[in-house]
């Protein structure tokens, strides 16, 4: 049982990362759920928030340094720290906090 209630925390922070959090590809704002990527991002994250410590940006920029984004149909991956805005990245934490206050 508490593993359904872990799937649904970490459906919920994927909703809220999708509605806010963008890469950008040659100026062109790609939302991370338009890219398929707001739900994994969301389960590598969410250990960060269930934990009772802080969430740190240097936590977050690690975990999206370790998420490979494939390009070119395979030709090339590029880590999602890279494609995602400094401003998004904030927000990106932004999220993350609010999501562990309410856990």
């Amino acid at each position: 049982m508490a593993n359904s209630s872990n799937t649904e925390k970490i459906e919920a922070l994927a909703a809220q990362i999708a509605d806010r959090v963008y890469i950008d590809v040659a100026k062109w704002r790609l939302r991370l759920d338009d890219a398929h990527l707001h739900t994994l991002v969301a389960e590598q994250l969410y250990p960060l928030v269930s934990e009772n410590a802080a969430v740190n940006e240097s936590d977050v920029s690690q975990v999206l340094a370790g998420i490979n984004v494939t390009l070119g149909g395979g030709r090339r991956q590029i880590p999602l720290i890279d494609l995602i805005p400094t401003g998004e990245q904030m927000d990106l934490l932004r999220i993350l906090e609010e999501f562990q206050r309410e856990l």
